[in-house]
């Protein structure tokens, strides 16, 4: 199984969360009708105050979800033209209306600049960096350009961590992409994939697995500044995200993940989480950060091994079974390879359940 602890997904959660979200995010008008304020500048220092980069995107909304639910105050880095115009039109179509939540605030941030990141950081205790990229040419997929584009921007994010001098540490989404892609030739290689495991960047290159060399790429620059910095970094590697609606509401990165997907379901790595669980383990590793939390955690609730399974996955994302298969549904007809392993993210939440429930 996946993440201990069983959390209901419920279709409504997220869509009446996101126009809570909207309408108290701290987006409020200038004078001149045009501008946006931020109102948690003023937050004491003894307040619990974090930051979620891509704070509006499908993960992104999870987690402040549930930050929120453990009483932290959130500040969100809006960092295009798009997701701002986003929240003016649902101000004018009303859906701004209703709850009034002082734990929310926002920013514009560009993350191209470690100096603008830094400064949308200042007062914040800890930082979830999502990592949530789209393609901003608007087109399917995921090139190579955005994978280095991916690695930037989570190079300036921790560099501006490192920089400001209230923020502690840093929670960061990667993949389980950044573990699974290795040479299969490899007389050493382990059938076993945990924490411990890297995907070989040669080999994303030669099969152009850009999302997954994005991922790579950036966790391990991350984990590089980490180092060099003394900075506190814990990285969650998640397998494909799912959840209400996901493959229209976080279609680029969802059929960038696919890529390979038949290789992955041979094999036995083709795993999915739901976005809620995603978001209550990245919560869960940044409580535990200055206790037992550090390192890699590897995050999925389900390895899709049976032909149900994968037919209920080509349903959701509207693909066809043989594009993920490739025409071979049946997991009789081969024999999994390779075991995925969360047990490091299973025992750190159950110590942490055990120890919320103590107290």
């Amino acid at each position: 199984m996946g993440i201990i602890g069983q959390y209901e997904t419920q279709q409504l959660e997220i869509e009446e969360f996101r126009r809570m979200l909207l309408s108290c995010a701290g987006m409020r008008r200038g004078k001149e009708g045009d501008e946006f304020r931020d109102p948690a500048r003023h937050a004491t220092a003894e307040e619990k105050v974090v930051c979620v980069t891509s704070g509006v995107s499908f993960l992104g909304i999870a987690i402040v979800n549930r930050l929120l639910l453990r009483g932290y105050s959130v500040r969100l880095i809006v960092t295009n033209e798009e997701d701002r115009e986003k929240l003016r039109e649902m101000e004018m179509s009303g859906e701004m209306r209703g709850t009034n939540n002082n734990n929310i605030s926002a920013v514009m941030g560009d993350l191209s600049d470690v100096q603008s990141i830094s400064e949308a950081f200042d007062g914040c205790r800890g930082v979830f960096h999502t990592a949530g990229f789209i393609d901003p040419a608007g087109l399917a997929g995921y090139s190579k350009w955005m994978a280095e584009i991916e690695v930037k921007g989570t190079e300036n994010v921790m560099e501006a961590c490192a920089r400001t001098s209230s923020v502690r540490s840093c929670v960061l989404t990667s993949s389980l992409l950044a573990c699974i892609w290795r040479d299969k030739s490899r007389s050493d290689l382990s059938t076993l994939v945990n924490h411990d495991c890297w995907s070989d960047e040669p080999f994303c290159i030669e099969k152009k697995l850009w999302y997954a060399l994005g991922k790579l790429r950036a966790e391990k620059a991350a984990w590089r500044i980490a180092e060099r910095k003394e900075f506190k970094l814990v990285t969650l590697c998640p397998g494909l995200i799912t959840g209400p609606e996901f493959s229209h509401r976080n279609s680029t990165p969802t059929f960038a993940y696919l890529k390979g997907a038949r290789e992955m379901y041979r094999d036995g790595l083709l795993a999915t989480v739901d976005v809620n669980r995603l978001a209550e383990a990245h919560v869960c590793a940044f409580e535990a950060m200055n206790k037992t939390a550090s390192g890699r955690y590897i995050c999925f609730d389900q390895v899709i091994q049976r032909e149900e399974e994968l037919l209920k996955l080509a349903g959701e994302t509207g693909m066809q079974t043989g594009v993920l298969s490739g025409g071979n549904a049946s997991s009789d007809s081969f024999s999994v390879r390779f075991k995925l392993s969360n047990t490091k993210l299973c025992g750190l939440m159950s110590r942490t359940m055990q120890c919320s429930n103590d107290c």
